[in-house]
């Protein structure tokens, strides 16, 4: 049985500019835009927000794991315009009161209210936004449980437990069939790997 919890939501947004942070103030796109930036304070912080989502509440305060592919690739906005992508932890696929569909724009507000504390032009700046809670990335895009690595990253389905025993090559029972997402080793968060690994599983079993 593969284990599918530790959902995330995800929330999409269209800006005006770029988001100024506190921290590292710059007129425009700086080189802190460029990489992947994360709002978990200490370990502490991440520990509640793990917490929370055990008991089946959306974390009080949130990880946030923020990219603006924008900032890289222009082409991807008008002029002065970015996109950004936020991947949220914790948000249980199970809720012990309410409903994702009721809940899902509280809790996104939630969240960037937290990241407008460091960057506090990003109210104005938004355009439109997008929230797609654990139930819509399942909907949407058939992920089990709103899980987008495919089944949990836990000691239990890592290394040659992932996806399950016996099957960590990259193999299928079916032949010419190979895994290559999120759900085969080393899991999701480690781009392109998954795919190099599957490509040199094929080419030994190339004549």
């Amino acid at each position: 049985r593969i284990d599918y919890s530790s959902a995330s939501a995800k929330i999409n947004l269209a800006l005006a500019e770029v988001p100024q942070f506190t921290c590292f103030p710059t007129p425009g796109v700086g080189p802190h835009h460029h990489g992947t930036i994360h709002i978990g304070p200490s370990l502490d912080y991440l520990l509640r927000a793990h917490d929370d989502s055990q008991y089946g509440r959306p974390s009080r305060e949130p990880i946030l794991e923020i990219t603006l592919p924008s900032s890289l690739d222009d082409s991807l906005a008008p002029p002065g315009h970015h996109v950004m992508s936020i991947f949220v932890q914790y948000a249980p696929y199970r809720l012990s009161e309410g409903s994702w569909d009721e809940m899902k724009d509280r809790f996104a507000d939630r969240c960037l209210e937290l990241l407008a504390a460091y960057a506090p032009n990003l109210p104005r700046a938004i355009l439109h936004r997008q929230v797609l809670s654990p139930l819509d990335l399942e909907r949407t895009f058939r992920l089990t449980g709103g899980n987008i690595f495919q089944g949990a990253m836990t000691l239990t389905q890592l290394f040659s437990l992932r996806p399950v025993p016996g099957w960590a090559d990259h193999r299928t029972p079916i032949p010419g069939l190979y895994l290559c997402g999120a759900a085969s080793h080393p899991g999701g968060g480690v781009m392109g790997i998954c795919g190099r690994n599957a490509a040199q599983e094929i080419l030994r079993d190339l004549p």
